[in-house]
This record gives C-alpha cells, sequence and structure tokens, in this order.
C-alpha cells in the first residue's frame, strides 16, 4: 500500500476542498429525493396548493407520511420547498414549481437525474473502458440514459428551437414557411424533428439515428402528434444517410457523439442543397479548458467522459470530438468537409448554435 506524504498544507484550501467535497456529496443524494418526488408525483400535489402538512400531502399522493415527512425535510434542507415554521407547513413556491413541478417548462429538471442515475448503472463499464480504451455503444447503455437525455432536451428544444434558434439561421424560416426538405440527423426520440413539422406545416421532415429503439418512439411520437403523413424515421448512419438535396440539416447535440464526425459533416456537404443550410446544435464550450471552469462545464465533460467519448471511440474513434469540443475545432471540421461558411448564430448557456453553408 503506497503511503502519500502529506506536506504543506493549507489548512484554509483543505477547508474549502472539504465543503465543495460534502456540498456535491449532498446534491447526489438530493437527486435521488429529486428523482423520487418527480415519481411519486409529490412536487405535482404541491404545485399551486399552498402550504400542505406532510399528513395532507401523503394523502393527495396516497403515500406514506412518515416517509412523506422526511422527503419534506431533506426538499428544505436543499432548498427545495419553503418550510413554514409556525405551522408546520410545507410549500412550493411559483418558482420552484417551474423547476420541479411543470414538466413543460423550460426550466423542469427532474427528469436530468435520470442521467446521472444511468452513468452509476454503467459505472463497471466505464471503468473496463477505461483500462481498455475500448468503447461503449450508446445502446448498451442503461435504459434511463435514453429516456432522461431525450426528456431533458426536449422542453429546451420546445422553449428556443422554432422560437429562438431558427429565425437567428439565415433565410431558414422562409425557406420553411414555404415549404422545404429537412433532415434531423441523429434524431434520437424525434422532439426536435416534430416540433418543426408542427410549426411548418407546409415542410417535410425525416429523422435519422442508429439506434433502432429511439427511431421506434420517435415513430410513436410522430403518430401520436398525427403527424405521420409529413414525418418519417429511418436508422440510418450519418456517414450515409440516404437523400440528397435537403435545404436544411440538422445536427442537435449529436455530432460530438460520432465515431467520424468528418465523415458525418462531408456526407452533409453531399447531401445538403447548393443553397441549403446545416443547423449545428452543440453543447456550449469556450474552446479552452480553462475557460469551461463551471457548473455546466463540469456536467458536459462528465457526460462526455462516460457516454460521448466512449460512443465515439465505440464508432471507431477516428475524431473524439467530446462534448467540449468548442466552436474552433467544429469550424475547422465543417472548412476541411467543403463549407465555405461557418458561424455562430446564438448561444445559451447549454448550447452553441451554428450555421454551415457552402
Amino acid at each position: 500500500m503506497t503511503h502519500i506524504q502529506h506536506r504543506g498544507i493549507d489548512h484554509t484550501k483543505l477547508d474549502a476542498m472539504i465543503a465543495r467535497a460534502i456540498g456535491d456529496l449532498s446534491a447526489g443524494y438530493g437527486g435521488v429525493m429529486v428523482s423520487i418526488g418527480n415519481r411519486l408525483g409529490l412536487y405535482k400535489a404541491m404545485a399551486g396548493a399552498g402550504p400542505l402538512s406532510s399528513r395532507e400531502l401523503a394523502t393527495r399522493t396516497g403515500c406514506g407520511e412518515r416517509y412523506v415527512r422526511e422527503w419534506l425535510g431533506s426538499q428544505v434542507a436543499g432548498g427545495y420547498v419553503t418550510y413554514h415554521a409556525i405551522s408546520d407547513t410545507y410549500e412550493l413556491s411559483p418558482e420552484q414549481t417551474l423547476v420541479l413541478a411543470d414538466e413543460n417548462s423550460p426550466f423542469f429538471i427532474p427528469n436530468a437525474w435520470a442521467v446521472p442515475a444511468s452513468m452509476w448503472s454503467d459505472e463497471d463499464k466505464a471503468v473496463e473502458a477505461f483500462r481498455t480504451g475500448q468503447g461503449i455503444a450508446w445502446g448498451d447503455h442503461d435504459g434511463r440514459l435514453f429516456c432522461g437525455v431525450a426528456a431533458f432536451y426536449r422542453n429546451a428544444y420546445k422553449a428556443s428551437l422554432v422560437a429562438e434558434w431558427l429565425p437567428a439561421l439565415e433565410g431558414v424560416v422562409q425557406r420553411l414557411d414555404a415549404g422545404a426538405r429537412v433532415a434531423d440527423v441523429g434524431c434520437g426520440h424525434g422532439h426536435s424533428t416534430v416540433l418543426m413539422a408542427q410549426a411548418f406545416p407546409a415542410s417535410t421532415f425525416v429523422g435519422f439515428d442508429v439506434h433502432e429503439e429511439s427511431v421506434a418512439e420517435a415513430r410513436r411520437i410522430a403518430d401520436e402528434a398525427g403527424l405521420s403523413d409529413r414525418v418519417t424515421f429511418k436508422t440510418a448512419r450519418a456517414e450515409d444517410f440516404p437523400g440528397e438535396e435537403y435545404d436544411l440539416i440538422c445536427f442537435f447535440d449529436c455530432l460530438h457523439d460520432m465515431g467520424d464526425p468528418a465523415a458525418a459533416v462531408a456526407h452533409a456537404a453531399r447531401a445538403i442543397a447548393p443553397d441549403g443550410t446545416v443547423m449545428l446544435v452543440e453543447p456550449f464550450a469556450n474552446d479552452r479548458v480553462e475557460d469551461n471552469i463551471s457548473p455546466v462545464g463540469r456536467i458536459y465533460y462528465a457526460a462526455s467522459t462516460t457516454i460521448c467519448c466512449a460512443h465515439a471511440i465505440s464508432e471507431g474513434g477516428h475524431t473524439v470530438l467530446g462534448a467540449q469540443a468548442g466552436q474552433a475545432r467544429l469550424a475547422e471540421l465543417f472548412r476541411k468537409g467543403g463549407f465555405t461558411r461557418f458561424r455562430r448564430a446564438m448561444a445559451t448557456p447549454f448550447n452553441l448554435i451554428l450555421e454551415a453553408k457552402l
């Protein structure tokens, strides 16, 4: 057993490091509580209800009062629920409701906890991948990953895709209004495809993904929305998806996951109409590690380690971009792929929205 020498310890820095680690551990515990509260409808039962006792909340949700009381204590301690000591009641504020109870809110967060849950479940696979250098295919992960990612991005896309991101692209909205052919590459459960189809009834859309289960779910979602006549989904790779002369080709948070993103970009250059547009949405990142020191950067680097890079390596790993590739690397990829124009259309704390043209 190796003995580690502890020399020159700055106890102020040590205390700060311990506080950070405990805070992170507390957040991990809290995530389990958030997921339980979401699954049991505890937050929804509190939304707009005013102050409730633990017994009242238990009755509303059909849960055991003693469990509910302790769960509420965890929520108060974490700042997720307001406690009124005089009346021994608990209340969800309007702001807390937007984050924890309203499934249509762009700020709704509970579903995102399914992603780290899947990462823990797949820890042995990740450890083996580290040791061997081999990859982990998207479909080989715990099933909570697919549902968590789809649900988390769905609300962000619902809030911003049609209202903000597409209008930031040159002439794209006008083309969609007139009737365009659109390819959504790496479409997953198809939420982005369906949102665009609902907003632009004159256009036709096809979504491509390598994960057959996701494609099946996308078809179900499109069918429920009554869009099967204009929206189709196919199992296909980004490097050789069928069709050409697309007016708009979209890559939503997926290019960095691909084993050969250069081949995907080159194929998009062949499939795009001469005056068409590629819309690239990627996780927000600056170009240097030292400029990505933030909670969001930490989330993306962690997910990239066990999910994004792992999948790219499983596909051959010709270029493993990772979720924090940054605009400069992406621009160079598109330049080499045959595109002459590349720009940042806009950015959010979570995403870069980039535009490429031939």
